[in-house]
């Protein structure tokens, strides 16, 4: 996720710059949106985790990726609760436990 968007939301909302949800039509439906992404993004990843655990065979699942992306889905975790952005919080807590579990099932059926 670029950290200027990022920068942009915590920018805007500390300094009141625009209303959320935006009068906007468009930016509203993008606000909206982000929440939207945030829930289906990581189901995106459950049918891999559902293949290792079903088969368990993860023979061919990196573990330095999946075990990566759990250690920086914590810090994602810590900076959403930090500045209080909801679809980061949502989005990586919901990460975190997908990436997990692929961790855990490669180690164990690796």
């Amino acid at each position: 996720m670029p950290n200027g968007g990022l920068h942009h939301l915590i920018r805007r909302r500390n300094k009141n710059l625009d209303k959320f949800p935006h009068p906007q039509p468009f930016k509203r439906i993008l606000d909206y949106s982000v929440y939207t992404v945030s829930f289906v993004m990581p189901l995106a990843a459950v049918p891999q985790a559902w293949k290792i655990w079903s088969r368990q065979d993860a023979g061919d699942i990196s573990l330095i990726l999946f075990g990566t992306a759990s250690i920086v889905n914590i810090i994602w975790v810590i900076y959403g609760l930090t500045h209080k952005v909801k679809p980061i919080l949502i989005t990586h807590t919901a990460f975190f436990f997908i990436n997990s579990a692929i961790t855990i099932g490669r180690i164990l059926y690796g």
